[in-house]
């Protein structure tokens, strides 16, 4: 049995918010659909992976468009993961951020070999998290 095959495309042109559901699965306050596409649009460059008009997978990168770029999200619907759905999606944007001196994300203990097999190393990162506003809401 074949696999079902899906395309990677650098655009938004058309995308609604019908079309990037079910992600976030695991977030307790995850963005609407709605604040999900203000979200990609507002990317320095993103790359979706689509099937059947739907999107299945996505990266992000948000850059000084100069000297770095920073890769906070990479998400691949459950029943899309483990098809090489985000190793694509990876390889793509690694291509559309080429021309930069640093490309830096952030990641799980558990997702390190992941990265580590698409070329990148281990750094440190600091982090704050807000998480009343996860879902992309602006202080009143």
């Amino acid at each position: 049995m074949t696999q079902p095959s899906y395309s990677l495309t650098t655009s938004l042109d058309g995308l609604t918010p019908g079309q990037v559901q079910g992600f976030f699965v695991s977030w307790p306050n995850p963005p609407t659909p709605e604040t999900f596409l203000r979200l990609l649009t507002g990317s320095y460059r993103v790359v979706l992976a689509t099937h059947g008009g739907q999107v299945i997978g996505f990266v992000q990168a948000v850059s000084d468009g100069m000297l770095t770029a920073y890769i906070p999200l990479l998400e691949v619907l459950p029943e899309w993961q483990g098809r090489g759905v985000g190793r694509a999606l990876m390889t793509r944007m690694r291509d559309e951020l080429g021309h930069l001196y640093a490309v830096d994300l952030g990641c799980d203990d558990d997702l390190v070999p992941f990265y580590e097999r698409l070329g990148m190393r281990r750094g440190n990162l600091m982090v704050t998290r807000t998480y009343a506003r996860q879902n992309g809401s602006q202080p009143e």
